[in-house]
């Protein structure tokens, strides 16, 4: 039987992921293609629907390869997902389904287009529909109902035109029990991961109490992990697991921590979790579950502030939260807003002070924003007598500081610039201060912290950065620390490399020698000592270590150096003694 609009065996369903406006320094969230948009695949999969998922955050100036790509698909449906960052650019894309496929439906989903559902549908004619909220329950019932031919007009949970006016039908109910839904990595791989859908916080910048409707609900820890299990089948070994507080329900947190541990999955993943929701017992088994970064939002050191934007919380438990997660050999990360209603020069330094003593090693500071759906946002519209039109501006956001005659852009971004500053010229002493429990089940772990931290400063994120001091001294005593509790490859090959650097070769080959002796079958190893050997002109020593490696293109190089030093031909014979 012939199903679809265009009397297809199966209705075509594209489900784009579009790109940002501005470009960003730090992309990996905004690039990454929400769970939603997976969850939403397999559940049209489950339906019959032929269904493709396409991340085009990638896609801006890139106009007519997305064109021949919908020409080439002919989709019935697409789907796009819009947060405020991504509208213009999911609009584009929008315009171009309707002039190459001009009878294909468009539906916008996600925070924006739910909290700005008039605006987008009243302004730009080329969305059909916006699915207002979760999209599990609505938009296979849309999808289901366009096949058909139904009356939209049926349907909870989403707004569209009608005759002359724009309506929006009640809402949806949200998906009470969340592992009745398939699990897309049946059918999908990714990393960002999710065990709970809610926020009980009421932060004015976020949108999350608007739509969460401050309930939380959660996957079994059975389902949760089964789901990393796929994924770790498929290849992927590092997850961000993007729960707003993790941690909310303690019991459910250390029954996902146990699972994994039950089920010996050799993973690594990142956490967000609240202040207020962490103790030693669930940071103990985060840490034997894999975490090796929780990030809390601090915002401010000024108590006034924090209450300014809904945070509630205390000094004391923000240094607690933070000491106890650097003990577990997790890396404590802070996100800080400045900016805010109120700041002056003084709040600034309290959060100085703040950060000095929790020592977070990792920091994000923003400039306080207004986003729609949020409270922020509401009394923005009181204050300044603004309409939703405002986001006909070709803008991703608009600056707290812009609507409050007391803040002035110099100022603000002098307030960011001390910030970075304190942070960064005091980020080798925090690291240095780190203190670990003593547990000998984490000493592996503490060993891997340690050598993690210590290479960001050596090779990473933080050997980049001119304002932080004493890197090479900072990861050396990171390398050695590492080193007491535990052999571990990377503390070797970082020591060693820095050792080599500078020209202390010797002392590098010493290093290393232990290094290999313990991980025989670590290429990146062997290669930095043959390297040391190579220096020292000692090739023949050089040439034993490498050979193991012989098929590599890396160690294939100084192998072949080698040989010419020593006058052989390629093919000859390595005593390996």
């Amino acid at each position: 039987m012939e199903r679809g609009w265009k009397g297809e065996e199966s209705v075509k369903i594209l489900l784009i992921y579009p790109y940002t406006l501005d470009e960003r320094v730090q992309a990996e969230d905004a690039q990454t293609v929400p769970i939603g948009l997976w969850t939403l695949s397999a559940l049209l999969l489950k339906d019959g629907h032929d269904v493709e998922v396409l991340n085009w955050h990638h896609m801006k100036g890139r106009s007519e390869q997305m064109e021949f790509a919908i020409k080439e698909k002919k989709p019935d449906l697409v789907g796009l997902s819009i947060f405020n960052a991504n509208r213009w650019g999911g609009l584009e894309i929008a315009h171009i389904v309707k002039k190459v496929e001009p009878k294909t439906r468009v539906v916008f989903g996600g925070p924006a287009p739910t909290f700005l559902w008039e605006h987008f549908l009243t302004r730009f004619p080329v969305i059909d529909f916006v699915v207002i909220g979760e999209g599990e329950i609505t938009l296979p019932a849309l999808a289901a109902l366009l096949e058909k031919g139904g009356d939209p007009g049926s349907l909870k949970g989403i707004a569209f035109r009608k005759e002359d006016r724009v309506v929006r039908m009640e809402d949806a109910p949200p998906v009470r029990n969340l592992d009745e839904l398939p699990d897309p990595a049946q059918m999908s791989s990714f990393r960002h991961l999710i065990s709970s859908r809610g926020c009980v916080g009421k932060c004015v910048y976020c949108g999350s109490p608007r739509w969460w409707r401050k309930q939380v609900r959660f996957h079994s820890p059975d389902y949760f992990v089964s789901q990393i299990k796929t994924l770790r089948e498929k290849g992927e070994s590092f997850f961000y697991v993007s729960d707003d507080m993790f941690t909310l329900n303690k019991d459910h947190a250390v029954a996902v921590c146990r699972e994994i541990v039950r089920r010996e999955l050799d993973v690594q993943w990142y956490a967000i979790s609240h202040v207020n929701h962490v103790d030693e017992d669930v940071l103990y088994w985060m840490r034997r579950a894999g975490c090796i970064q929780i990030s809390y939002g601090v915002e401010s050191g000024s108590p006034q502030i924090r209450r300014a934007l809904g945070r509630e919380t205390s000094d004391e438990n923000i240094e607690r939260a933070f000491r106890l997660t650097t003990r577990y050999g997790i890396l404590p990360r802070a996100y800080f807003i400045y900016g805010c209603p109120g700041e002056t020069r003084e709040t600034i330094r309290e959060t100085v002070s703040l950060m000095h003593r929790i020592r977070p090693l990792g920091a994000i500071f923003y400039i306080l924003d207004i986003f729609p759906g949020t409270t922020l946002y509401d009394d923005f519209l009181k204050r300044t007598g603004a309409t939703d039109d405002v986001w006909l501006n070709p803008i991703e956001d608009i600056m707290y500081w812009e609507t409050d005659p007391g803040l002035s852009k110099e100022e603000v971004l002098a307030f960011g610039e001390e910030l970075r500053n304190e942070f960064f010229g005091n980020l080798h002493e925090y690291a240095a201060s780190v203190e670990l429990a003593d547990l000998p089940e984490l000493y592996s772990m503490h060993a891997d912290f340690l050598s993690r931290l210590g290479l960001t400063f050596s090779h990473g994120d933080y050997a980049k950065v001119d304002a932080v001091s004493n890197k090479e001294e900072t990861a050396e005593l990171l390398f050695r620390k590492a080193l007491k509790y535990a052999p571990d490859a990377r503390a070797y090959l970082g020591l060693g490399m820095l050792l080599q650097r500078r020209r202390d070769f010797r002392d590098s080959i010493e290093v290393l020698e232990r290094g290999t002796d313990r991980f025989p079958e670590n290429e990146d190893l062997a290669v930095c000592l043959g390297v040391s050997y190579m220096n020292l002109g000692e090739y023949g020593n050089a040439l034993r270590k490498l050979s193991p490696f012989s098929a590599s293109e890396q160690a294939g190089r100084f192998i072949a150096s080698c040989r010419r030093e020593l006058g052989q031909p390629d093919n000859a014979a390595i005593d390996s003694r």
